[in-house]
């Protein structure tokens, strides 16, 4: 059992690894549903945590997912700077206006990844950012590919999904196109079911101590995806260790 913690601020990473989490979605401007983060915060990450999965979400502004081929141009340059900063995956989405992935910006954004693997593999490089120490680790797998929560607004969900695995896509975050994930229970489950393996289904939207167990008994899934946050007084969202605790210990019930 997986738990990826979406962290909007370099607080709620130190919170999201004292509760046990295995994997964090770094990003900044959670109440625009997560913009890209600042390049200095996957730094900082990256040097303190030489061994935390890091996914980044590369998005460049809030409102819909389509994206225009200068949108894209810069998506995929940010893509390249996250992985050269230590990104272990990035997390990305792109839809036509009438609804569809849009196959083209995807393809585009996806093949930035291959590239940039193909790139550091005739390198030799060993490690991330192998001029920076900080950064010294081994590199296991290649950058994983999360398309994210536009999924939700997809009009054919399992014309997508069929989409989203010819990509080459790792995982799909979704609610179910619901409200929560708990509400989109069935459809995640049917998902994964014709997914068979070809890709991992990531509930997300909702998540906590109360309801994770059933989400993962109902969906059939193995990971689940939640910023575990309290508001702070300044009105910020900072995820919590113990409700990042609290999850855990609900999944391996």
């Amino acid at each position: 059992m997986t738990l990826e913690v979406c962290c909007g601020n370099p607080e709620s990473v130190h919170e999201a690894v004292l509760g046990g989490a295995q994997r964090i979605e770094l990003c900044s401007h959670l109440k625009l549903d997560g913009l890209t983060p600042p390049w200095d915060w996957l730094q900082s990450t990256r040097a303190a945590y030489p061994s935390l999965k890091i996914h980044v979400l590369v998005r460049p502004r809030a409102g819909d997912f389509v994206y225009s081929a200068s949108e894209i141009a810069g998506m995929s340059a940010d893509i390249e700077k996250a992985l050269d900063l230590g990104a272990d995956g990035i997390v990305i989405g792109a839809l036509t206006a009438s609804g569809d992935v849009d196959m083209d910006a995807m393809q585009q954004l996806c093949d930035t990844v291959t590239a940039w693997s193909m790139a550091r593999d005739l390198r030799g490089d060993l490690c991330h950012a192998s001029n920076d120490s900080h950064f010294f680790r081994p590199l296991q797998e290649e950058p994983a590919i999360t398309f994210h929560r536009a999924f939700d607004k997809c009009r054919e969900p399992f014309s997508a999904l069929e989409d989203i695995v010819r990509l080459g896509c790792s995982r799909i975050l979704t609610s179910g196109q619901a409200a929560s994930a708990a509400e989109g229970c069935k459809l995640i489950r049917a998902l994964r079911e014709k997914a068979r393996g070809r890709l991992v289904l990531l509930p997300g939207g909702g998540i906590n101590p109360s309801n994770a167990r059933s989400i993962l008994d109902a969906s059939g899934c193995t990971e689940l995806h939640a910023s575990a946050s309290t508001v702070r007084a300044d009105g910020r969202k900072v995820s919590d260790r113990k409700l990042v605790e609290a999850i855990l210990e609900a999944m391996r019930q």
